[in-house]
């Protein structure tokens, strides 16, 4: 059993093993950042974050989420309104460049490490995904959304778009795209579509 000195210099240790990560990123981006840098920043040898992370990409994501709140969805009563407050702010952070290219080489790493796939989608998006499903549930029984709609196929109607994209760089994005993605998929789900599509 660790002593209370052994646990706070273990905790400092995170802590700075963590800071040093997102500060690595942030100045280098995640293809330059290594485990050397991010233990030489911390002040730690590379055991010590082995012995807490599997990869480069696990300290990366614990990282990202550090401080984070729970994730939630506005609910001003009008999902028009909350949609596109959501939709604004998700494409604000796609269009900033060394957030996308975290991100996106996140992705690239998650194709041949299924430990961090797991972990980008049941830690990063997954949280998401349900807060949306929360708030497509409540326009429901607000008879906002049509009550026959399957919600996990509403969230990739709502995202499948900036992913796509994201992914191709087919255009920009600003919050133009962000508001008229929000009308598309307000009457995508509305109940007089989606009850028209039905019969």
């Amino acid at each position: 059993m660790k002593s209370p000195d052994e646990r706070r210099r273990s905790d400092r240790a995170h802590a700075a093993i963590l800071e040093a990560a997102s500060q690595t990123v942030q100045e280098l981006g995640y293809g330059k950042t290594t485990i050397e840098g991010i233990a030489a920043r911390a002040g730690v040898g590379k055991q010590t974050i082995y012995r807490w992370w599997s990869s480069k990409g696990a300290v990366v994501i614990d990282a990202l989420l550090a401080g984070q709140t729970e994730t939630d969805w506005p609910d001003s009563g009008d999902l028009g309104t909350d949609l596109r407050l959501v939709l604004r702010a998700t494409t604000l952070e796609f269009a900033d460049e060394r957030t996308s290219a975290t991100l996106r080489a996140l992705m690239l790493d998650m194709q041949d490490d299924p430990a961090l796939s797991e972990s980008v989608m049941t830690r990063m998006l997954g949280p998401q995904l349900e807060a949306t499903k929360r708030r497509l549930r409540s326009a429901q029984q607000a008879g906002q959304v049509d009550a026959a709609v399957d919600l996990d196929l509403a969230v990739e109607v709502i995202f499948g778009p900036i992913y796509h994209r994201w992914i191709l760089r087919t255009h920009p994005f600003d919050e133009a795209y962000a508001d008229a993605l929000t009308n598309l998929a307000i009457r995508a789900l509305g109940p007089a579509v989606a009850g028209a599509v039905g019969r």
